[in-house]
């Protein structure tokens, strides 16, 4: 399967939350959450733990006190799939506070 065109990646891309954003690359999508202190930070990365091993599909995560960086690709076909922006939209709807 080939990564998505430009044109499916703006259409998917449109349909998330604000705050997701296309990579410079253009292989990753990735949005930023900001918490009050590390414990909801935590609670919210083990939320996201949960949908990638439910969806069998792993983000990259980058966790600091009060934010997680959360980023999707598919790697395996160098680029973005639909599955992507499935899981974003998932972990959207994770209380974030």
């Amino acid at each position: 399967m080939p990564p998505l065109a430009a044109a499916a990646i703006e259409r998917e891309l449109s349909q998330l939350a604000a705050g997701w954003h296309l990579m410079a690359d253009g292989t990753a999508i990735m949005r930023e959450f900001r918490f009050r202190d590390f414990y909801r930070t935590m609670s919210f990365v083990n939320a996201v733990a949960h949908v990638a091993n439910i969806e069998n599909h792993h983000p990259d995560l980058e966790v600091g006190y009060n934010l997680c960086r959360v980023r999707y690709s598919t790697h395996a076909i160098g680029g973005l799939s639909e599955n992507d922006f499935i899981c974003a939209a998932q972990v959207d709807a994770i209380p974030a506070d």
